[in-house]
């Protein structure tokens, strides 16, 4: 069973930064798919960055040059650096593992960027 724990989030001024990490239990990244979504209110959840098993790396073109998705395989860790914030990237940001095509989330971490 894959568990998902997100931590990081915080308030932040525009153009500051901040460092999500997601640590992953129950799923090895050699075998994982993770990723990185967000979601505002009134909003649909969507993805913000992804970062396959093989280490493929793809992102929204709204987060492009700002965000950095990384992996530590030796701490089952996914982190998201977030660089350049801007108030539109206010959102409760969540963690996503796809694992054999079952999905898992995290709880979701806060992040909100005052203008």
């Amino acid at each position: 069973q894959v568990q998902l724990v997100e931590s990081g989030g915080g308030l932040v001024q525009a153009g500051g930064s901040l460092r999500l990490s997601c640590a992953a239990s129950g799923c090895i990244f050699s075998r994982c798919n993770m990723g990185w979504y967000r979601q505002s209110p009134g909003e649909q959840r969507e993805l913000v960055a992804g970062i396959t098993s093989s280490d493929f790396t793809n992102y929204a073109e709204s987060v492009k040059g700002r965000f950095t998705i990384s992996k530590d395989n030796a701490k089952n860790t996914v982190y998201l650096q977030m660089n350049s914030l801007k108030p539109e990237d206010t959102a409760v940001y969540y963690c996503r593992a796809t694992r054999y095509g079952i999905v898992t989330w995290g709880q979701g971490t806060q992040v909100t960027v005052s203008s």
